[in-house]
């Protein structure tokens, strides 16, 4: 993994679309795109300007693995990962596509981010303490922060771009968004994905507290885009850890996050830099989540 990081990536002769938070995306031809994942991470919606050296790979490699693991469920954009199968044009940058790089077909993206919760956490839990409901959803009384939900439940939010918050929104809304009939399979689908790779991941020794999903149209297919069960989407808990009524300790951005807050940023940019020792930690938690799911 490289020492420095990869913080953004320039590929000479390919049309770069746009930057993510993490990814840098390029047109390759009509209907294809390579999506490069970085070694930056973002929290509370803003790209911190220290990258995370080796991030982008582990991204890629948990993608490609759970990608692979729903594949039964629902279809995805990916076309290859490997760049000596790329377009000709990819080849001169073949080392830098080496393990972080997806080769995907282009699909138009949903303006919704997908949230499956299993257990009452992060905004959830916020939102729970406050209403007794978590985007219209009212769930029982008395429930503690980290609770596992009887059943897990379909969270639906914007799309923010970058230095933008999230915002959950109702299913209702999603409708109005989408339209009735499109809507109406993203929940199902959603929880179908979540149960599946929780059940998975439970026997490796971690909890998914919840997930985002990405969902695009591919000739006018619902397709599954972006990246799928990693630490920037996802919560991980130790399972062996477990204790609800508290904060868990995680091995995703969380321990990011927590930091953050302690230093009391306000949560908008610019974002301070990061000490080394929060950079390896927070390293060292996405390769833990790494080794354990993929062992």
């Amino acid at each position: 993994m490289e020492k420095a990081g990869i913080r953004e990536t320039g590929l000479p002769g390919l049309k770069l679309l746009g930057r993510g938070k993490v990814r840098d995306i390029y047109e390759v031809d009509c209907d294809r795109l390579l999506i490069v994942a970085t070694d930056r991470i973002s929290a509370f919606d803003v790209v911190l300007p220290d990258p995370i050296p080796g991030k982008g790979v582990i991204l890629t490699k948990m993608s490609l693995f759970f990608f692979d693991l729903i594949k039964g469920i629902v279809e995805n954009h990916l076309v290859a990962s490997d760049p000596a199968s790329y377009p000709a044009s990819c080849l001169p940058f073949r080392e830098i596509l080496q393990g972080r790089s997806m080769l995907v077909r282009k699909a138009r993206p949903l303006p919704v981010e997908c949230v499956v919760r299993g257990y009452l956490s992060g905004s959830g839990w916020k939102e729970y303490s406050e209403s007794g409901q978590v985007s219209g959803i009212v769930l029982p009384s008395g429930l503690k922060e980290s609770a596992r939900l009887a059943e897990p439940i379909f969270t639906p939010s914007t799309k923010a771009a970058a230095g933008e918050h999230d915002r959950p929104i109702t299913f209702r809304q999603v409708e109005e968004l989408l339209g009735e009939e499109l809507a109406a399979k993203l929940p199902a689908l959603s929880l179908a994905i979540y149960r599946l790779a929780a059940g998975f991941a439970e026997t490796k020794g971690i909890i998914i507290a919840d997930s985002k999903f990405e969902f695009g149209l591919l000739d006018d297919r619902l397709v599954l885009i972006d990246e799928v069960f990693t630490p920037d989407s996802s919560r991980f808990w130790p399972k062996d850890d477990y204790e609800e009524g508290k904060a868990q300790r995680s091995y995703d951005k969380q321990f990011l996050r927590d930091y953050l807050i302690s230093i009391n940023w306000n949560q908008r940019p610019p974002a301070p830099s990061l000490p080394g020792e929060i950079i390896v930690r927070t390293k060292e938690r996405y390769e833990e989540a790494l080794r354990l799911l993929l062992s």
